[in-house]
């Protein structure tokens, strides 16, 4: 079974989706990319996240506008 990357949890961020074992959300994440910040940039900014990571976020976001979460 793959890793999830995407977690929720009440006691962290106060359950806003995550990106697992980091306190960085979704939200921030997609924020960052909306305000034209490329994913190399983020990666540099945040060395413990993943590109595989980002991109987890950026689909999390994507099926949670369709209500597929």
């Amino acid at each position: 079974m793959a890793k999830k990357l995407i977690v929720s949890d009440p006691r962290v961020m106060m359950g806003k989706p995550v990106v697992a074992g980091t306190r960085i959300t979704v939200e921030r994440i997609l924020e960052k990319l909306g305000a034209g910040e490329s994913i190399e940039q983020i990666l540099e900014a945040h060395p413990h996240l993943t590109r595989e990571a980002i991109l987890s976020a950026i689909d999390f976001g994507a099926k949670a506008l369709r209500g597929a979460t």
